[in-house]
């Protein structure tokens, strides 16, 4: 049986420290030392710059030398992304490119300055064809994708192949979203014991959380599957380079949470933005005046701090939480969380308050009347909705 598994390693970089060191602690660490112990098995991770940072901010240094022996060992295979996970569909080209760049910097302080990966990770496997050709344009060769990426139905991908984006022409890899949604390394388990034959590869594409932080494996079936004599693993690298007929397709747009509902409604990032929901319609028109502010000020000598808090307040969660979805069948929680909202909002109030320019007041003015608002709007609909369902 053929598995290949990826695994996304995020953590936001203004996350509070005892929750990046529970992660890494219960999970990540978890995943790095079971590399270590099967040198036969190969796996494709995605670990975010960000979490680079945190990581030596808390003192995981020796993690990250761990990470890079596996890496040249060949053991494990890092992907680019945006350094602080952005939704790049929906953030201006301008500064999907600089945090592409920037991750690139990261991974290269750690993993050294020849280090270029193949492949790409979309936060929230979120693309669209703008997004595409700029990852191409950094020299990158293939992208993973949900399998509703491929037409708007999870039940026509065949796996065994390897497909090409016609608007970038990045190569494509395919994940399972079915597979995906279970403790996998469980159902690769009972596959291999009731000795069921696939004729196509499981391919997987999971948070690294679900390894030990969001699912208690009192068994160690994940270290047990790992020594399993029928078990075969390769990275996705090395699953593109054995292919040499490549079937063009165009992707929609979508992310490995859009539903047909979301396509039917044409709102494929609806967990990110709803144009119904009025915190998150809000949220954003803060953050696009936060950045068209910043990018005016340029010159300005807290530029830098104002963008410092700028990508920080980005980040996908700031809107996730606002969502309100129920993810319990993934091993998730209700995407409802006031103190992670007002995290990301509280980053872009920063931003602005950051310029020096005494001509941009009257924005600032304007921006805290933007905040106090969503603030409000936020708590209010914690107590009405929320509330009563935990009391």
């Amino acid at each position: 049986m053929l598995w290949l598994n990826f695994l996304h390693l995020y953590q936001p970089v203004n996350k509070d420290a005892y929750i990046i060191e529970e992660a890494t602690e219960k999970s990540y660490l978890r995943i790095i030392r079971a590399l270590e112990e099967h040198s036969n098995i190969k796996f494709t991770l995605n670990i975010t710059g960000c979490l680079f940072l945190r990581w030596e901010d808390l003192g995981y240094l020796d993690l990250i030398k761990r990470i890079k022996i596996l890496v040249n060992k060949g053991n494990l295979e890092l992907t680019g992304s945006a350094a602080y996970h952005p939704l790049l569909p929906l953030i201006p080209e301008e500064e999907t490119r600089r945090q592409i760049k920037e991750n690139e910097e990261i991974l290269k302080k750690y993993l050294g300055n020849n280090f270029k990966p193949k492949g790409f990770f979309l936060p929230e496997l979120a693309y669209s064809s703008k997004v595409a050709k700029i990852i191409k344009s950094f020299g990158y060769k293939w992208i993973l994708l949900d399998e509703f990426a491929y037409n708007g139905r999870t039940e026509e991908v065949d796996f065994n192949e390897v497909y090409r984006d016609s608007y970038s022409s990045l190569k494509i890899i395919f994940r399972s979203r079915e597979l995906s949604s279970s403790y996998v390394p469980e159902l690769i388990f009972q596959l291999l014991n009731c000795g069921a034959e696939t004729s196509y590869p499981i391919i997987t594409a999971t948070d690294g959380e679900l390894y030990g932080l969001r699912h208690n494996d009192p068994d160690a079936i994940f270290e047990k599957v790992l020594k399993h004599p029928k078990l075969k693993t390769i990275t996705f690298s090395d699953f593109v380079n054995k292919h040499t007929k490549i079937y063009k397709i165009k992707p929609i747009n979508s992310s490995w949470e859009t539903t047909s509902r979301d396509l039917k409604n044409r709102t494929p990032f609806s967990l990110w933005f709803n144009p119904k929901n009025k915190i998150q319609v809000k949220l954003w028109e803060l953050a696009n005046f936060a950045y068209n502010l910043i990018e005016k000020n340029k010159k300005d000598k807290n530029y830098s701090w104002a963008r410092w808090h700028f990508v920080r307040g980005l980040a996908s969660c700031t809107f996730w939480w606002a969502s309100g979805r129920d993810f319990r069948h993934v091993f998730g929680p209700v995407s409802w969380g006031p103190d992670e909202i007002e995290r990301g909002l509280n980053e872009f109030i920063r931003a602005i308050r950051s310029l020096d320019n005494p001509h941009t007041k009257k924005d600032k003015l304007k921006a805290e009347k933007m905040y106090i608002k969503i603030k409000s709007m936020v708590w209010s609909k914690h107590w009405k909705k929320y509330w009563p369902l935990n009391s």
